[in-house]
Formats: structure tokens, C-alpha cells, sequence
């Protein structure tokens, strides 16, 4: 129908109005089996962006925290990997960055405790995992939940041991994960975020200048509101 014929029908006085007749479509909703239980994705209208967008698989997200459980059936495919080192000697530096067999990031806890390199920041504890499965666990897949972002590549960074319910550990391990994101950045991986759900301790000069650094080289640090006294 062209303007002229919109015209002529709207002057008809037994038409009330003349629009188009849009098409519209479901919004998008995961059909992965557990995701009826996440009350947080409908509070943050997720449906909705998922509707335009769900993510990225270019995107790399740091999760400094108890660690991630890589080999998740959930999270397996979206786990960022360091492919110099996964194709590389064991217990050598391949790509020369300074750590050793870090194929999916960091075991910063470990490392300092022993004095001897770790790169393997496998989960311990449960805490970590959960965070990465709500940033990034592959949506739409028929198994577990859906992340917000159903495809983006998760760095794990592990400087919290378990600590019984909760989990603990050190500010200059802290420091150390995010300055480990810088390096990585630095080789040319694209780390935009980092997340950080703890917290705790009084004002740490060596932590502000770790974030402020990581902030100049274009990442954003994401902390926890808290849940609690401290420890989101």
C-alpha cells in the first residue's frame, strides 16, 4: 500500500487509524533445562537482550576468584584457551609471558604457597564456577543454565583457597591475577572485564594501582555489591 492510499483510508471517518501491521517475534528464551530457576536473568531483562544480542566469543572475561571447573559441561566450550601453551612442552614457558602451562589461566594460590609455578586453576572450592556459569554458560545448549552472555571465553584466575563455606585468600595474589590480565592484554588478548566477587580488608594501595593499571590498558574491574560482610 503506498502513501496515497493510507491517506485516502485515513480520511474515512469510520477508520479510527492506519498503521502497519509489524511483525513480531518470541523473545528469546534458552531452552536449557535449569534455566526456569535463575531468578536473576528476568530481574536484568536478559530475555530481552538475548532478543538482539548473546554475546560474543571475541570477548575474554577474567573470573579472579576460587578458580573454574574448565571441563563443566556448561562451560567447557566458552573457556578461553591459551593455544601456545596448550600446543606447547610442558612445564615451559612457550609463550613467554612469564607463566608456565597456563592453557586456561592461573593458579595463583597454589603458586605462592609452593614456590613453584601453577597453571592450573582448576575449582576446589564451587564458588568461582558458579560465577563464570552465570557470566558465560553456554546458553541454549539443552543442558544446565544459561549465562548471560551464551558465548564468550572465560579466563579462570584462582587466588582464593577454600575457606569452608566461604573461601580466602591473599591481596597481593590478587594483585597479582589482575596484573597477569595486563600481560595477557598486552600479547594481544582481548580481556575487556575482569570479575571480582570478594572483597575484605582495609585499603590496599598495591590493589588500587593493580586495578588502576588494568583500567589504562582498557579493562574494566567489576566487584561484588556483597551479600554480606564483605564477600559478594
Amino acid at each position: 500500500m503506498d502513501e496515497a492510499e493510507v491517506e485516502k483510508i485515513k480520511k474515512n471517518p469510520k477508520v479510527k487509524y492506519v498503521e502497519p501491521d509489524y511483525i513480531v517475534h518470541a523473545i528469546a528464551t534458552p531452552n536449557d533445562p535449569s534455566y526456569g530457576s535463575l531468578w536473576g536473568m528476568p530481574m536484568i531483562k536478559a530475555p530481552q537482550a538475548w532478543d538482539i544480542q548473546t554475546g560474543s566469543s571475541s570477548v575474554v572475561v577474567a573470573v579472579i576468584d576460587t578458580g573454574v571447573c574448565y571441563d563443566h559441561e556448561d562451560l567447557a566450550d566458552n573457556m578461553w584457551v591459551n593455544t601456545a601453551e596448550l600446543n606447547g612442552i610442558d612445564l615451559h614457558d612457550d609463550d613467554g609471558n612469564g607463566y608456565v602451562d597456563d592453557i586456561y589461566g592461573y593458579n595463583f594460590a597454589k603458586t605462592a604457597l609452593t614456590g613453584v609455578h601453577n597453571g592450573d586453576p582448576y575449582d576446589d572450592h564451587y564458588h568461582g564456577t558458579h560465577v563464570a556459569g552465570t557470566i558465560g554458560a553456554v546458553g541454549d545448549n539443552g543442558i544446565g543454565v544459561a549465562g548471560v552472555n551464551w558465548n564468550v571465553k572465560i579466563m579462570a584466575l584462582k587466588f582464593l583457597f577454600p575457606n569452608g563455606s566461604r573461601a580466602s585468600g591473599y591481596t597481593s595474589d590478587a594483585v597479582r591475577s589482575i596484573e597477569y590480565t595486563v600481560a595477557m592484554k598486552n600479547l594481544g588478548v582481548n580481556v575487556v572485564v575482569t570479575s571480582n566477587s570478594w572483597g575484605g580488608g582495609p585499603y590496599s594501595q598495591a590493589l588500587y594501582d593493580a586495578i588502576d593499571e588494568a583500567g589504562a590498558a582498557g579493562m574494566l574491574f567489576i566487584a561484588a555489591a556483597g551479600n554480606g560482610d564483605g564477600y559478594g
